[in-house]
This record gives structure tokens, sequence and C-alpha cells, in this order.
């Protein structure tokens, strides 16, 4: 069997004008999972990315706790939906940025709804594809793990919204699944599946092995 390691961005910068840059806890999140690695001798015989900013940087991160240079492949495939969009594609009415505990539940409230409608097929977010041709760009990409061939080891840095998918793929899970599974990811929370010549399996979702200890828990993070 091979393994793939989806591993969600680190903390980025939500209620921002610019969400797609990585915080400087978001940096130290991922550091410490390449850290993780290398003590542990992990090897990766192909990395896979997003074409995100914030891709880029949790990479960036790993690589410099991992210690060596991890070749990659960018996939506009792996990319996240538009949050935003998709809110205002069922609420067109402007919203306060999310930044105290109740514009945050509105925020997420309207964003499991506006999943769902864009799911469905219920509405169009302006800018983004059709929900089939995002799900088509994550086959795409489990598509080329396989194709890396049996025994191997694939790191996959992405957004909660190509994890959630790929996952909910793998179990052929429901839209509503879907939708919970992808608000649950915590940053640089690491999920693994492993596969053989056919299909995935799920092995681990959403952990956090690198944060788990007394110093590094307070780093935990779900945006």
């Amino acid at each position: 069997m091979g393994s793939l390691y989806l591993v969600r961005h680190g903390q980025a910068s939500f209620g921002a004008a610019d969400y797609d840059q990585l915080s400087a806890r978001g940096h130290e999140q991922c550091r410490l999972l390449g850290a993780y690695w290398r003590e542990r001798r992990q090897r990766f015989d192909a990395v896979f990315t997003g074409t995100l900013r914030r891709h880029a940087q949790s990479l960036a991160g790993i690589v410099e706790g991992y210690g060596e240079d991890l070749p990659t492949v960018a996939l506009p495939g792996l990319n996240e939906y538009d949050s935003e969009a998709v809110v205002r594609a069922i609420h067109p009415a402007p919203l306060a940025r999310p930044t105290d505990p109740e514009t945050v539940k509105q925020h997420f409230r309207l964003l499991r709804t506006g999943l769902l409608a864009w799911m469905r097929g219920e509405t169009q977010p302006q800018g983004m594809p059709a929900h089939v041709d995002f799900h088509a760009g994550i086959v795409d990409a489990l598509a080329r793990v396989l194709a890396a061939g049996v025994g191997k080891q694939v790191l996959m840095v992405s957004s909660g919204g190509p994890i959630a998918t790929a996952v909910a793929h793998v179990l052929q899970a429901p839209p509503e699944s879907l939708v919970e599974l992808n608000l649950r990811l915590r940053n640089a929370s690491l999920t693994e599946l492993a596969y053989n010549r056919e299909r995935f399996h799920l092995v681990t979702f959403n952990t956090l092995p690198h944060l788990d200890t007394a110093e590094t828990r307070a780093l935990i993070t779900h945006a």
C-alpha cells in the first residue's frame, strides 16, 4: 500500500482583507510538522500543492522543519473555493467582516448553507467553477497519486475544501457530510489515506501529532 498525506495549510489571515497569507503562527505550525517528519525519517516520493500563496508558504514551513527540499508539482485543481463568493451567492447584501464571535458564527452559518447550495447546483458563485468541476480537480489530483505507483509516499498540501472533498469522495459521503468534514479541519492538520492500484482507504482524519505537547497545543487553530 502507498500513503497519501493530506495537509491543510497553516493558519492564514481570517477576517483580514487578504486571507491568502500565512500568519507567523501558521508558519510555525507547518515548521513543526516538517520537524516531526524529519525526526521519523519520513520520505516523500511525490509532493503536490495548490497554487495559492498559503499553500506555497505552508510547504515552505514544512521544508524548513524537514531540513531538505521537496520538489513539488502545483495543481490549480487543489485550490480552495472562494468562501466570500459562496456566501454572496445566497446573501448578496454586504456583511461585516467576521472579527467577533457573533459575526464569525454568522459567517460559518451562511457558508454552510452556501456550500450546500453550490454542491446541489442551486447557485453559481461569481468567479468560481461549478461544483462538479471543482470536484473533478480533486479527483484528478487523486488519480495522479495512483499514477505515482503502489508503495509510494505522497504529500499533498491544500485547503479544507479540497481535503474534505477527497475524503468524502473516498467514503462516498453525501454533501452534508462533506461540509461538516470541511468545517472541522484544523490548520496544518494531517489526514492520511492508504492506497493500492485501484482505490484509497481512510486511515486518519484531521490529526495534529506535531502539536500534541503541553508546549505546542496553544498553537492549534481552525481558520
